[in-house]
């Protein structure tokens, strides 16, 4: 089984930043790729950012030169930096891992962005 450990959400004014991290562990066989999505209440979840194991990453486009994804695949580390935050860029942010065909997401941090 595989377990994400998210962190570094929080409390943010606008124009702040803010680094969210994601911990992959168990059994987890050949990572294909890691990545974030998001969801604010009553808005569908979207995607933030995704990177692959070779390092290919891809943008949502309300975050495009705003947010940047790096990751330690060795570690099974994603990252996700975040700045020029907006009050519409509030909401849970959820880590996920594509491994072996499988998907998995993590509980989610919340990211609360007051104007």
């Amino acid at each position: 089984q595989v377990q994400l450990v998210e962190s570094g959400g929080g409390l943010v004014q606008a124009g702040g930043s803010l680094r969210l991290s994601c911990e992959a562990s168990g059994s987890i066989f050949s990572i294909l790729a890691m990545g974030w999505y998001r969801q604010a209440p009553g808005k569908q979840r979207e995607l933030v950012a995704v990177i692959s194991s070779s390092g290919e990453t891809d943008y949502g486009n309300s975050v495009k030169g705003r947010f940047t994804i790096s990751s330690d695949i060795a570690k099974n580390t994603v990252w996700l930096q975040m700045n020029s935050l907006k009050p519409e860029d509030t909401a849970v942010y959820y880590c996920n891992l594509i491994h072996g065909g499988v998907h998995v997401e993590g509980q989610g941090t919340q990211v609360t962005v007051s104007s």
